[in-house]
């Protein structure tokens, strides 16, 4: 599947910064070449000399980071706040309404704008769920269990709300381009949030599968927690998943942003995700049937390339290996680590790269994925691929991706669509806000903590990261380097708990101690 996300639509770059303050006696071509002269040289300094000191990276270095990404959730958060850990944000779009007045409050922005966008917050919310049921022990070890579900209740509370009824899904609020024209805290949006959603008439099996196993698998972790609150998602995720099957469509076809966005060009593999995870949630043969039979529909057994938002059948494979213990589905798994390692593409410093947007999190993703296969017998090097990911991205071959934590960590994240995250550059009320702080040099004044930048500041948020030569630059209007969004963190974090819960064992500990 291919997909166009929206940061393509938003022309800043240091390029054209220099092109806006050049002399006016330097033709265009002086300047580009201006700027491409300096970013080569810079980039051919950092594969020869990199950074010095690398951050140490131990468990305790995972279990910070879990506990940062944490406040990075809490920072995207949308609707009536329930406390105040993110002091300089607080309650923000408690208007938001469907087209016929639904409550639609709640939830997550998406990254920098203030979009929620329903396809990649299910996939999120489905990823941090499997990583509890994977690895509660890691978050129990890390102190953040109760954290983790609160991050988790919060979006399948929104998307409670959103499911208004069996055959009718909200799966936007907020237009982008209306959005793009505001910059400053959500606190004080003032513009119009339309709301977009999904119908007999207007189909997104993608959207509605998608949504189906996010309830399906939150259903999971909640089971012996709050046993009600688990039986309600249960039974949104069954009405989801019907609704998908039976209508099919693309969500792209009636959601605008989606288009342009989040496209995801075909809805086989979200059916035959959540089909799985509706047999996880209610050891119901029939939907491990119908898995199967999507899964041969849907020619799902090639080796993919990779794992993420609208590409899961990595994902898919993984679990249909865990649950049947088939060599047809484990020969897909060792398939898909086995080329990640020994054939995907990396930088001189080991970090795989599958795209130059999200690029940490593509290798977060594979890292999740490769970790479980160890548990399905496959090869231990896999585990130790993980590991070598991940703190990649925590600082080991010389700085600090994750916002808030190690070396020389991003100081100024672009969220998504924009160039860094909107209210984390914004100074303490009652100094205003607004595009000045878009295009200043200066640290975001609040730190979003845990974001994982797109590739090597919003604390704990993973920024996107590097390019294919290790470069990385820390400016906010380089969405490429800084952008960060929910669902570059969620593999993170999952793994992060898998890698915690790997030292455990290795020192056999209790999670408890």
């Amino acid at each position: 599947m291919t997909y166009d996300r929206k940061f393509t639509l938003v022309p800043v770059s240091i390029a054209d910064n220099f092109l806006s303050g050049a002399l006016k006696s330097e033709t265009v071509i002086e300047i580009k070449m201006r700027y491409f002269t300096h970013f080569y040289t810079v980039n051919i300094l950092w594969v020869l000399f990199g950074c010095t000191n690398p951050t140490e990276i131990d468990i305790e270095s995972y279990k910070e980071v879990i506990a940062k990404s944490l406040k990075f959730y809490k920072a995207q958060r949308s609707g009536r706040l329930p406390d105040n850990d993110i002091p300089w944000r607080s309650h923000s779009a408690l208007n938001d309404r469907g087209q016929n007045g639904e409550d639609l409050s709640g939830g997550y922005y998406d990254a920098s704008d203030y979009v929620k966008f329903g396809f990649t917050m299910a996939f999120t919310t489905t990823i941090l769920s499997w990583g509890v049921i994977s690895f509660a022990d890691g978050y129990k070890a890390a102190g953040q269990y109760d954290d983790v579900l609160d991050a988790v209740k919060w979006a399948t509370d929104y998307f409670i709300k959103c499911h208004v009824s069996k055959n009718e899904l909200y799966g936007q609020v907020g237009d982008f381009d209306i959005d793009l024209k505001y910059w400053g805290r959500p606190e004080d949006m003032n513009m119009s949030r339309p709301a977009y959603k999904i119908d007999e008439e207007h189909p997104g099996s993608n959207l509605a599968g998608q949504v189906a196993a996010a309830f399906a698998a939150s259903s999971i972790i909640f089971k012996n927690i709050n046993q009600t609150y688990s039986q309600e998602l249960l039974k949104h995720a069954i009405e989801l998943f019907n609704f998908a099957n039976q209508y099919r469509g693309l969500y792209q076809e009636t959601i605008p942003g989606a288009k342009s966005f989040y496209e995801d060009i075909g809805y086989g593999e979200e059916l035959t995700w959540s089909a799985i995870w509706l047999y996880k949630a209610t050891n119901e043969g029939k939907y491990l049937k119908m898995a199967k039979s999507f899964y041969e529909t849907y020619r799902l057994g090639a080796r993919p390339n990779e794992f993420y938002f609208n590409e899961i059948a990595a994902g898919i494979q993984l679990l249909l290996a865990e649950i049947t213990n088939n060599d047809e589905f484990k020969t897909a798994v060792d398939s898909f680590c086995s080329y990640s390692i020994d054939k995907q593409t990396r930088t001189p410093k080991g970090l795989v790269f599958i795209d130059k947007l999200g690029t940490l999190s593509h290798a977060a993703n594979i890292a999740f994925i490769c970790l479980q296969a160890v548990e399905l017998g496959l090869d231990r090097r896999y585990g130790e691929f993980a590991k070598e990911q991940i703190d990649y991205m925590l600082g080991k071959n010389g700085r600090s991706y994750v916002v808030g934590f190690g070396k020389d960590y991003p100081k100024r994240p672009h969220n998504a669509a924009r160039p860094h995250n909107a209210a984390s550059s914004c100074p303490d009320k009652p100094a205003p806000c607004g595009w000045k702080q878009l295009t200043t040099s200066q640290v975001n004044p609040q730190i979003l903590e845990g974001a994982l930048v797109s590739g090597p500041d919003l604390e704990g948020a993973l920024v996107s990261g590097p390019d294919n030569r290790d470069y990385y630059e820390d400016i906010r209007e380089e969405f490429l380097f800084n952008d960060v969004t929910l669902d570059y963190n969620a593999g993170f974090q999952s793994a992060l708990a898998g890698l915690v819960m790997v030292e455990l064992a290795r020192n056999g500990t209790d999670s408890n101690n």
